[in-house]
């Protein structure tokens, strides 16, 4: 349990003009007040530069340089913070409502979990209310990502000292780090985890490791990878089920959304 927790949000951006302002937004408009913003740019080439020096009161910690990627660059952000509590806010990402940040921490608060997740929905690119996908997670019980199931990577919170104890992102993986990085500390270390059942988080769809078919290949090949480095025997069939346990995603709908 922490007293006061103190939760540093990181945000990733390059060349993202056209949604790091609603996003900046999103983490300025949260109602619990001891939170720290980090943003970490890859060097932009379009006008998010000067969004975020427009910005810049609104961001506790800034940094704009060539990176390695987008791991490399979360891996900078983790080693900058100062909370106790840590999440990733994506730069076409926004938070569900002004109160969500205030529910993580009174699990943190009430609770020994050294992380939690919850739900997210991706939504239109254009229009954020339109739903296209509903992740709906569910909690959390061992062995189930065996079977495919993963959680939102977006909505998950964990204490920095998991990090400092166990590792960051392995950057040698491009689309499948969050996967690796879920798969270590869930599945391998067993660490503490907490679910809150609701929708913390609206995806803009087109993510890194979603934005083609090519990609999503790929990331499926690197989870194959990710249980090598972590020493641990595939489940039969895993490249399978994980992209399977998605399509259900399509068709659920969340009964609210702001």
């Amino acid at each position: 349990m922490i007293k006061n927790p103190k939760i540093s949000i990181i945000t990733v951006s390059y060349n993202s003009q056209c949604t790091i302002k609603h996003t900046i937004d999103s983490f300025s408009s949260q109602t619990y007040k001891n939170k720290e913003y980090i943003l970490i740019d890859g060097a932009s080439k379009d006008w998010t530069l000067d969004i975020l020096d427009f910005k810049k009161d609104e961001i506790d910690n800034f940094v704009s340089e060539p990176d390695s990627g987008i791991y490399d660059a979360m891996n900078k952000g983790i080693k900058a913070a100062n909370g106790d509590i840590v999440g990733i806010l994506n730069s076409d990402d926004f938070y569900y409502n002004q109160d969500v940040l205030s529910k993580v921490a009174k699990v943190f608060k009430d609770t020994d979990c050294d992380c939690l997740y919850g739900d997210l929905v991706f939504v239109n690119k254009v229009n954020a209310r339109k739903i296209v996908r509903y992740w709906k997670s569910g909690k959390f019980e061992k062995n189930l990502i065996k079977k495919g199931w993963m959680l939102p990577h977006p909505t998950f919170f964990v204490k920095k000292e998991i990090y400092q104890k166990y590792g960051l992102y392995n950057t040698n993986l491009k689309s499948a780090a969050d996967y690796e990085m879920i798969l270590r500390l869930l599945h391998k270390e067993k660490i503490i985890v907490e679910y809150i059942p609701e929708i913390l988080i609206k995806m803009r769809v087109g993510g890194e490791s979603n934005a083609s078919i090519l990609n999503r290949l790929k990331g499926n090949n690197e989870d194959n990878i990710a249980w090598d480095l972590n020493g641990l025997k595939k489940p039969p069939f895993i490249r399978f089920l994980k992209p399977f346990r998605k399509i259900f995603q399509f068709f659920r709908k969340p009964k609210f959304l702001n």
